[in-house]
């Protein structure tokens, strides 16, 4: 009896891991930030680290524990991630060495590192323990009430460079600040995959604006303002400019109204104008937005703006070389808040335009990852954990470059400050779980025949 057409099973879809594409990246970003530490020290001392291969043996064993989990845990997981978070964690980590040499009693490489390796640790605690990023929608309100707390606690502590944002106890310190990120990321997500369709389709239009009813809308623009009102109590302009942002963002992406990008836009303004008028300390910063060079013509020399534009202009397109810029002038923010600068004055504009696709490519897979998915939640979450470092990305930037006032924030895995790498590292884990998520095959196309058997040998 022969076989008709409908007996013919459908074509089948070969879906790969592409875990062994994931560990060939990684060998190749752990030993780019091996040749820059050899690089560094050739340029200052004219010999090789004698700790170099110790560097890229302690730098590659954290990359390889993080690649066993998840190709343990998240097999289907986007191949980039990983690769792209070791890289500029190992490039932040060469660039405070090289700045470490200018400050000998003063080395915050070392710290960095350890930092890094509790990073790399909670990264491999959420990737094998959260098996599902949508248990987070559970403790929606346990997040946002760990947020407020992490947000009130450091105004009863001493200011530091004119903000209220570190926790100091003894030696130890941190920001509480980078982790209430990752909370109201998770809350603001919980809420509006909740009540998308009321925040869309209810309440009062005004001109084409249809604005929800307060009883939906009410709750979350009453966290939003706690949050930005303690940080603006915490004069943390940074912080609250990202708050805000991710406010904004999740919510056109849960309602589809371009009307929430416009009003954003407008408090945005109105906020930064009162904030910028009223309070002292950010005023200055507007002020030497506003001209750099003044502290020049007055005869007190560049201040720290005017010095992160000298080390640009002396980049140019190649840069000098690593180990060999002056970008130390800047001062005691030339590790944290202006490292951008050592990137663009020895890397140049080349080298500064891949590390900024380094980090666009971590903002589009995680918008990727976010819009395969069917959840409404898994969704929201991962352009929210995107957006956040898209928009920390932006304002760093752009207030070393001179484009907006200074903020005062850490760029991603780059600075110094171990909250925020640490942060970084758990953001990361939690793309990597909902790419898992958003690449694995459907049990339903499994069942057709349309799904095949995925490919077995870490391809």
């Amino acid at each position: 009896m022969t076989a008709t057409t409908a007996d013919t099973p459908p074509p089948e879809l070969r879906l790969t891991r592409r875990r062994g594409i994931e560990l060939l990246l990684l060998l190749w970003a752990v030993l780019i930030a091996v040749f820059g530490y050899v690089s560094v020290g050739l340029a200052k001392n004219g010999t090789v680290p004698p700790d170099a291969a110790g560097y890229g043996a302690g730098l590659g064993l954290l990359a390889l524990l993080a690649h066993l989990a998840v190709r343990l845990r998240a097999p289907y997981a986007d191949p980039l991630l990983l690769p792209i978070a070791v890289l500029l964690n190992g490039l932040g980590l060469v660039l405070i060495y090289r700045l470490d040499l200018e400050t000998p009693g003063d080395r915050a490489a070392p710290t960095q590192l350890i930092w890094s390796t509790l990073g790399v640790a909670l990264f491999i605690v959420v990737v094998v323990v959260l098996r599902d990023h949508r248990v987070l929608q559970r403790y929606a309100y346990l997040s946002v009430a760990a947020a407020l707390v992490l947000m009130i606690v450091p105004i009863f502590f001493p200011a530091v460079n004119g903000a209220k944002i570190w926790i100091r106890i003894g030696g130890f310190s941190f920001q509480p600040g980078e982790f209430a990120k990752i909370l109201l990321a998770v809350f603001f997500a919980a809420y509006l995959a909740a009540n998308s369709n009321a925040l869309a389709y209810t309440g009062r239009r005004i001109w084409r604006l249809q604005l929800p009813t307060g009883r939906v809308l009410g709750p979350i623009v009453a966290i939003w303002l706690l949050s930005v009102g303690v940080l603006v109590l915490e004069r943390d302009l940074g912080t609250s400019l990202l708050f805000f942002g991710l406010f904004v963002i999740m919510l056109y992406v849960a309602t589809g109204r371009t009307g929430w990008i416009a009003v954003g836009l407008l408090l945005a303004a109105v906020g930064a104008f009162v904030v910028g008028s009223l309070e002292p300390h950010v005023h200055s910063r507007v002020q030497d937005w506003l001209a750099p060079f003044a502290s020049i013509d007055a005869g007190q020399g560049p201040g720290q703006l005017a010095q992160s534009l000298f080390a640009f202009a002396a980049g140019g397109l190649l840069g000098t070389g690593l180990g060999l810029g002056h970008s130390i002038l800047i001062g005691f923010a030339a590790k944290s808040d202006f490292i951008l600068a050592t990137a663009g004055e020895e890397l140049g504009l080349t080298g500064l335009t891949a590390v900024f696709l380094l980090y666009a490519l971590v903002v589009a897979r995680g918008y990727r990852a976010g819009l395969a998915l069917r959840d409404p939640f898994g969704r929201l979450l991962a352009i929210g954990l995107a957006s956040i470092l898209a928009l920390q990305v932006f304002v760093i930037a752009g207030g070393v470059m001179g484009l907006i006032p200074l903020t005062g924030m850490a760029m991603p895995f780059l600075a110094q400050g171990g909250s925020s790498v640490v942060t970084n590292w758990i953001i990361m884990a939690l793309l990597i779980r909902i790419s898992d998520q958003a690449r694995r095959p459907r049990p339903d196309a499994v069942e057709t025949g349309i799904v095949a058997r995925v490919t077995e040998g870490g391809r």
